[in-house]
């Protein structure tokens, strides 16, 4: 059996948890390869990946391609004779790059495959009100977390978790499903199974500002699911109609209340303590939301000093 030389591919905080369980059981990671460092905030001060941050901390030997294609970063790649390949929370890999170690390159998924491949599966899964969802270990192929499965494990989503919570605890349990995934590897005791294809495979879709926004004449489950699914990134949006005022804002954080009413969708509703929107079948009501160039705020701070028209809606 010949030890394993592990080569991490990942960038955000969900590949870290990965990458720390990998270290602290002292497998051999001899490359990381994450995102290049991007400007961010007012100063555009370039802003490290996660994975690097933490990368840096241990002493792993880093790698920063732009493109994953580049002679030069293959030629890297190929030096640090890796024997397996671990994929989470990171980007396509071309076929030149996944098929180099021997061992092969698996990747982790936050689903339970075949449903909800793509690039948002946490989010999905609460926005179309899943009760379970989980996460995955798959050998990478030619398309999209198509490849032959190695491991799954289930976690139940809660009624009021939102993509937050689901997150981090999806995040957990994935990195101990990559140990266990590691250690078959390591013993070649691998037994993989093909994805079934069927006609009913929902898919985690990339979010956009088209999908984000809240459809208030759907019912009061989607759109509570919608906003809970999307909080508390990148959240759910909505107009604000206020009097003369239009104004784009973020819906953080909400409860729902089942009641029938006689007032049109959209209408707003509010006390002094208390700000809810009419929609079909009851009330979605706010508790944390953003306005334009703000921090997000809770209810009872934004009616303190905003005042609501008597016909104001959201749209």
């Amino acid at each position: 059996m010949s030890a394993l030389r592990i080569v991490f591919m990942g960038t955000p905080d969900f590949a870290v948890a990965t990458l720390k369980a990998l270290v602290e059981n002292n497998y051999n990671i001899v490359g990381v390869i994450t995102a290049p460092d991007r400007p961010a905030g007012r100063g555009r001060k370039l802003n490290e990946s996660a994975v690097k941050v933490y990368a840096k901390s241990t002493g792993l030997t880093i790698l920063q391609p732009t493109n994953l294609k580049n002679e030069e970063f293959l030629k890297a790649l190929k030096a640090l004779h890796a024997n397996l390949q671990i994929v989470v929370a990171f980007r396509m890999l071309p076929k030149v790059v996944w098929q180099m170690p021997d061992k092969g390159t698996f990747n982790l998924h936050a689903s339970l495959l075949p449903n909800y491949r793509g690039a948002a599966p946490i989010n999905w899964a609460i926005i179309n009100g899943e009760t379970k969802t989980g996460v995955s270990t798959f050998f990478i192929d030619e398309k999209i977390d198509t490849g032959d499965m190695i491991l799954q494990e289930e976690s139940e989503i809660l009624p009021e978790e939102d993509a937050g919570s689901l997150h981090d605890k999806l995040m957990a349990i994935g990195s101990q499903l990559v140990l266990k995934t590691v250690s078959l590897i390591e013993m070649g005791q691998v037994e993989t199974i093909p994805q079934r294809e069927t006609k009913d495979i929902k898919t985690a879709y990339k979010l956009n500002k088209e999908n984000c926004k809240i459809n208030w004449k759907q019912s009061l489950d989607n759109i509570y699911n919608l906003i809970r699914g999307l909080s508390p990134y990148p959240a759910a949006w909505s107009q604000l109609i206020n009097g003369e005022e239009k104004l784009d804002v973020k819906i953080m954080k909400v409860e729902k209340e089942l009641i029938n009413h006689s007032l049109p969708v959209g209408k707003i509703v509010n006390t002094k303590k208390e700000l809810k929107v009419a929609v079909t079948n009851g009330y979605i009501i706010i508790k944390e939301i953003k306005l334009p160039g703000k921090r997000a705020m809770d209810v009872k701070s934004l009616l303190n000093g905003y005042s609501f028209d008597e016909n104001a809606k959201m749209l």
